[in-house]
């Protein structure tokens, strides 16, 4: 505890930094003080600096800090109840059913309805944020259904992974029938970004973000009893198929939502949980839970700023950002705990 609250620390203050960089940072200079007047609801005398942070800069940060957050915590579900260390938001196939729904609205909107959804404004994004969670839920309820026929959690994964795979094949002669257009605009929303949600649709997203991850709290017990096997937590009380059920339906509600409103997101759920692990030393969820959570944002907060940074013209594609910064961090933990069991 005297090692976790210092730290909890430095990581509310590196995210209370990362969120006035980005505010202050980007292909337009806005001086501190008038982005400081801006956000306290003074007039700063330009009207296009306070659309640029209102409706732009703002929306991103709090997009960014919440998908981040949500990411690393259904990372560390995922991880948790798998018992594997390359387990993802993405194992099970969720992500690729957000990206199906999608294709199927978007892909299929010019050919059968003659006007390609990316003209559409903001009923497209609307429609295509609809899709991705019915998309999601629908994989993640094939799952639920499928996780009360089998035991195994080996089976489940590889019942995930398979349904992947069959997304991915779907989507692919969706493209190869869809024309240029409308495959565009799916390949875009697939390169993942924090700048698409603004308006109410951001403040739907934080709310619902904000229900979700207190929610994820409440299964720090199972989780723990989880690490300890399945017939040591059985013996303890815990009923690991129900259990099990309500933390993969959690981190999967969670990778919906993200990946509705932000697109397919990689890389931090498979990253932060290792690199909180790293930095508070500890395998007990009640605190890895919410240092996940900080940690990506945080990490979540930099890609932002990377991607947007001056001197690119647009935003890099998040993804690309991600995997960037999210490499180096898992390739040095590796190689940390590889050096530490040497030593010992």
């Amino acid at each position: 505890m005297r090692r976790t609250l210092p730290l909890i620390l430095v990581l509310t203050v590196a995210i209370a930094i990362l969120t006035v960089v980005n505010l202050l940072i980007g292909s337009v200079r806005i001086p501190v003080a008038d982005v400081c007047r801006i956000l306290a609801g003074s007039d700063s005398g330009s009207e296009i600096w306070q659309n640029i942070i209102w409706k732009s800069r703002l929306p991103q940060v709090l997009t960014a800090i919440m998908a981040g957050a949500g990411l690393a915590v259904s990372g560390l579900q995922m991880q948790t109840v798998f018992r594997n260390p390359l387990a993802g938001p993405s194992v099970l196939g969720i992500s690729n059913g957000s990206a199906l729904g999608v294709a199927f609205v978007v892909l299929l909107s010019g050919r059968i309805g003659g006007v390609a959804l990316s003209r559409l404004g903001y009923l497209g994004d609307a429609a295509m944020s609809v899709a991705a969670i019915g998309g999601a839920l629908a994989v993640l309820m094939l799952i639920v259904w499928v996780s009360q026929k089998v035991r195994g959690n080996v089976t489940l994964l590889i019942i995930g992974v398979m349904i992947g795979y069959l997304a991915n094949a779907i989507i692919g002669v969706l493209k190869f029938l869809s024309p240029e257009e409308d495959v565009k605009a799916f390949v875009v929303w697939g390169l993942g970004s924090f700048s698409r949600v603004s308006g109410d649709e951001m403040m739907l997203f934080v709310v619902l973000m904000c229900i979700l991850l207190p929610l994820s709290c409440l299964l720090v017990k199972p989780m723990n009893l989880l690490l300890l096997g399945d017939r040591y937590a059985a013996n303890l009380g815990l009923n690991i198929r129900r259990a099990r059920l309500l933390v993969i339906v959690c981190s999967g509600v969670l990778v919906a939502i993200v990946t509705a409103y932000c697109g397919p997101i990689m890389f931090i759920g498979l990253a932060v949980p290792h690199l909180a692990r790293a930095i508070f030393r500890t395998s007990d969820h009640r605190v890895l839970v919410p240092a996940t959570a900080l940690c990506g944002a945080a990490l979540a907060l930099v890609c932002n700023f990377i991607a947007r940074m001056p001197g690119f013209e647009g935003a890099l594609p998040v993804n690309s950002v991600t995997a960037l910064v999210g490499a180096p961090v898992i390739a040095a933990v590796i190689f940390s705990r590889h050096r530490n069991e040497i030593n010992e």
